[in-house]
């Protein structure tokens, strides 16, 4: 995480930074209220990164929504955008780097998309002692 900051502030930072640059707007739903985990900061920031890439590039978007919520039972993640969709054709580089992030600290993730109204990236990872 960038200076210090928590997940939820990162998260608001790079939200309104990627929304001023594409003019894309930016719906927050929720955002954690406790510490996260830096391994589980560092996935969910790549799978954000990742996301915002692909709606940027691909989905024509006018509105993405995120909520990110921690609790005792861990983590859950969803980005969603109205965009175009896209047929489901195997997942790309993308989709793949953002499955990969989540596995890697024993979360999983899924990509839900509906041609001509959008697509949603939803990710969970359990809390571990």
């Amino acid at each position: 995480m960038r200076g210090g900051q928590s997940l939820a502030e990162e998260l608001e930072s790079c939200l309104a930074e990627w929304s001023e640059r594409t003019g894309i707007a930016v719906e927050t739903w929720a955002l954690p209220r406790t510490d996260v985990p830096s391994p589980v900061s560092s996935a969910v920031m790549t799978v954000l990164h990742e996301a915002l890439s692909n709606v940027e590039r691909h989905s024509r978007a006018r509105t993405v929504s995120i909520a990110v919520t921690a609790g005792k039972k861990g983590l859950r993640m969803t980005v969603s955008d109205d965009g175009r969709g896209f047929l489901a054709a195997g997942p790309g580089r993308g989709i793949a780097r953002m499955r990969a992030a989540f596995a890697e600290i024993g979360g999983n993730l899924s990509v839900n998309s509906v041609l001509g109204q959008g697509t949603t990236v939803s990710g969970v990872v359990p809390h571990h002692e």
